[in-house]
This record gives structure tokens, sequence and C-alpha cells, in this order.
């Protein structure tokens, strides 16, 4: 019996991810490389496939697990084959931990002044709380979770924290200073950056309408935006992702304050299609930057 050998396996089940896949497809033919994918569809057929070794694949990324159980055997097979992964299951996991990532980044980049909770589960009453060093309002954030789930953005009381505590009561919480961006020219100067194997797309990012414009070559030196670039990195080197995006502002005083630290899975849906996607061309590198990390794991 043959076994079919694939370039790449990627995992998704996201409908909106469609447009990204295309693109990704389009970037491995064209590199001669060869994309496996796995959906709910076909989930339980290559798994059975991979179990009598009729497939194997040399580059793993997966976009469903985090979500949906049924695929972590497929994280599991690509660990026991030493497959090379794009956003380790591992890396991932501590990356979706905010209170790791803040104790990770922040020695290296300024982060918001942050009181770091236990769950309600370990201790359900808290000593005294000093909550002036947060100002008149803050923010209020369990450990885990995306799209804003459990966030309070405009807390200004103790009582708010403690009933939070027992929205997620297994999980830690942050409590953080909210950061007020400078205005520059007609933007608020808050930003999402993208990284992808080393390519840093920095973008404005309005985060009440959630709406990216990349940030051009003459603004980036015009506002010296020069430092987003390098946080980013360094970003990049502490959660060790090769695919994550990461929220920065830049305050009146002129220091770059890393917000969100990691994002992971990112949102990929395209502009053309979705006012609040990711520009089209910068979703187009993302998928060249992977299919080149492919092309360099296949013929190294």
């Amino acid at each position: 019996m043959t076994m079919n050998r694939y370039d790449l396996c990627l995992t998704w089940n996201w409908e909106y991810d469609a447009d990204f896949v295309e693109l990704l497809d389009l970037a491995c033919k064209s590199r001669g490389l060869s994309l496996l994918q796995i959906t709910p569809e076909n989930l339980e057929e290559m798994i059975q496939s991979l179990g009598n070794e009729e497939i194997t694949f040399r580059t793993f990324f997966d976009r469903a697990a985090d979500a949906d159980p049924r695929f972590i055997p497929l994280v599991e097979w690509a660990d026991r084959h030493a497959v090379h992964h794009i956003n380790s299951h591992a890396a991932a996991c501590r990356a979706w931990d905010k209170i790791a990532m803040h104790q990770a980044v922040s020695p290296h980049t300024d982060t918001p002044f942050t009181l770091i909770l236990p769950s309600y589960d370990e201790q359900p009453v808290l000593s005294e709380m000093d909550l002036t060093s947060l100002g008149e309002s803050f923010i209020i954030k369990p450990a885990y979770g995306g799209g804003g789930d459990g966030v309070i953005t405009e807390a200004t009381s103790l009582d708010q924290v403690l009933a939070a505590r027992q929205q997620f009561h297994s999980q830690r919480y942050l409590v953080q200073a909210r950061v007020i961006p400078v205005r520059l020219g007609s933007r608020k100067a808050w930003f999402r950056v993208i990284y992808c194997t080393g390519k840093v797309s920095p973008c404005w990012w309005d985060n009440d309408t959630h709406i990216y414009a990349p940030v051009l070559s003459d603004e980036e030196t015009r506002y010296h935006l020069e430092s987003l670039r390098t946080i980013t990195s360094s970003i990049a080197h502490l959660c060790g992702l090769e695919l994550f995006s990461t929220e920065i502002s830049l305050t009146p005083a002129g220091r770059f304050v890393t917000i969100d630290y990691v994002n992971d899975p990112i949102d990929l849906r395209v502009q053309s299609k979705a006012l609040d996607g990711v520009p089209d061309d910068i979703v187009r590198d993302i998928t060249e930057c992977l299919a080149e990390l492919v092309l360099s794991q296949s013929h190294p």
C-alpha cells in the first residue's frame, strides 16, 4: 500500500476561514507543495487513515482543536511523530493564559498597571485591595477566553471585581489600568500588529470599531512607530508562536504600552468580505510566509 505524503496538514472548522484557506492552497501550489485539509466533514476518515499509515504529513497547522476537542487526536499524532508544528499546541496553550503572557512580557516591555487575583475557587474571600492605582475606571478580564468573553472594560468599583470573579470561578483574573492613546493626525494611536514567521505587519486598529488600516511606511517614519516592530518581535521570541497578533497603544507620554499580549488563533477574514477583517494583502502575505516555512521543512 502506497502512503500519501503531504507537505502541510491544516485543520480548520470555522466557515469564515475559507478565503484564508484558499489563499494558502494557492501559495502552496505555486511552490509545488501539497496541502491536506482536515475539517469536521472528513475528520474521522483522516484520523483512521493516519492510524492505518495511509497518509502522513511533514508540517501541521491546527486552527480547530482550541474550539473542538475532536481534533485533539490529530494534535497528539503530530506530537508523537515529531512533525513540525506551526503554532504548536503547547506554545498556544501557554499563550492563551493571559497571566502567563503578562508575566513573560512585562519585564521586557511596558504593560498596563496590573493586579493578578486568585480564582474564586482557590480563594473565595479576598484580602483588602487598594484599587486607587488603577485610576477612576479599569479593566477586569479572566485569564482565559477570547472575543471579549467575561471582560469588563470600564469597571469602577470593588463590587464589580468581586462579582466578576464568580462568573468564571475557576479562573484567575487580571485587573488592569485603562490605557488612553494619544491621537496621531486623525487616528487614535492604537495598533494591532500581526506577526508571521518573522514578518511584522503593523496596522492602525480602532478598538471601538475593530477596523484595520495598514500603517504606511511614511506614517511609520513620521510618527516614529518603529517600536511596534521591535516589541512584536520580542513577544514572538517569548511566546514561541509563528503566527499571532498583539495590541499596542502609544500614550500621550510617548510610551508604547502592550495591551493584549498574544491573540491566537487570529481572525483571518479578509477585509474585502468583512469590514472588520484583516486587509487582504496582509492575509495574502501571511499565506506566502507560511508556505515558505512549509517549503523549508519539506525541502531543507
